[in-house]
């Protein structure tokens, strides 16, 4: 389906001047709160997100199995719209299901049973890619919980230009004003999908490349998330080291 506006300029260029392939700056940081066992911030484009994680502790009632819990919400001055329900919306629930969904893909359950792992994502504010945006931070907010996992979880989005390019990383904007909408959360290492959704039905002869153009996102926003974890480990090494001297 074609959508309202071309989202690529006659100079090859996207409507906020990104080349197709083009992530938006991603910055992220981890150990952002001290008192859940793990939490992370991160922005990608405008889109910026918390991440927060409690446990592993005792699951409730006679639980053998380990228990991945998630709670998606959006601050209510995250949108030029004001929202009345932040969280337990339509949205929002079925964010809270997708999370669940690629997270439990990636988490080494069989590590923690009759445990319990809470995962509390918000979104401060949206610039599109909401889902993808939070369940890269929760991926960051488990890894500094020390919660093994089977290799990173990320998300990426991708879209078609009237042209037919594929596009990397939706805008807001681009959301809004362009076709349709795919989202892939992967383990890109083991090149296995996780989650999938489209917003529309993409033409068949399409489709492949743009889920091909997701995961070579999501390949990408693996290996920026992986340096900030060695710079995030490598500071709380230099950290702990200069408290000895001290």
């Amino acid at each position: 389906m074609a959508g309202k506006y071309d989202l690529l300029s006659e100079q090859g260029l996207r409507l906020d001047g990104r080349r197709p392939h083009e992530l938006r700056r991603i910055k992220c940081k981890l150990g952002v709160f001290e008192q859940p066992d793990g939490s992370a911030y991160l922005e990608q484009g405008n889109t910026k997100v918390l991440a927060a994680v409690y446990g592993p502790h005792q699951a409730k009632g006679n639980q053998t199995e380990s228990v991945i819990n998630c709670q998606y919400s959006q601050a209510t001055f995250s949108t030029a719209e004001r929202k009345n329900r932040p969280r337990g919306d339509r949205k929002s629930l079925e964010f809270k299901m997708y999370l669940q969904q690629a997270l439990s893909a990636a988490i080494k359950s069989e590590l923690y049973p009759r445990s319990q792992i809470d995962i509390y994502v918000e979104v401060l504010q949206d610039d599109g890619a909401n889902y993808a945006v939070a369940l890269n931070a929760a991926t960051l907010a488990l890894i500094d919980a020390g919660i093994c996992l089977n290799e990173f979880i990320v998300a990426c989005t991708a879209s078609l230009s009237k042209s037919n390019i594929p596009l990397t990383d939706i805008s807001q904007f681009e959301e809004v004003s362009g076709g349709p909408k795919l989202t892939v959360a992967a383990l890109p290492t083991a090149e296995k999908i996780a989650f999938l959704e489209m917003s529309e039905r993409f033409h068949i002869d399409h489709l492949e490349t743009v889920i091909e153009t997701a995961m070579a996102g999501c390949r990408e926003i693996r290996d920026i998330l992986e340096a900030a974890v060695k710079e995030h480990l490598l500071h709380m090494g230099s950290a702990s080291d200069f408290a000895k001297v001290g």
